[in-house]
């Protein structure tokens, strides 16, 4: 599984750097006022891109808080108990039959 998680990786930075091996050709951005931007294509790609994550991340994070306040809030409150000693060490007898052993890892 890890070798297809890397080919995986593999494959997505090769295709951006054919990508950015492909759009090396000047773009213009003009901006407001008579101001222009050039710059590789790539670049203006890959900085449109990451503008979208960091707004819609920005644009999420007032909902987030809210989900969290309301979490907090409906959540039950911590008891008070004692503790209990833990067992040392479970040996395979000692599993329930809803946690059979792993083996052949």
């Amino acid at each position: 599984m890890r070798y297809l998680v890397g080919l995986f990786w593999a494959f997505v930075f090769f295709t951006l750097f054919a990508f950015a091996l492909n759009n090396q050709q000047l773009a213009t951005v003009r901006w407001f006022f008579g101001f222009e931007w050039r710059a590789p294509m790539v670049f203006v790609v890959l900085t449109a891109f990451a503008a979208g994550c960091a707004f819609g991340v920005a644009a999420m994070v007032p909902s987030w808080w809210h989900h969290r306040r309301e979490a907090r809030r409906h959540a039950p409150a911590p008891t008070t108990t004692t503790a209990t000693a833990a067992p040392t060490s479970l040996l395979p007898s000692e599993f329930g039959p809803e946690h059979p052993p792993r083996e052949g890892l």
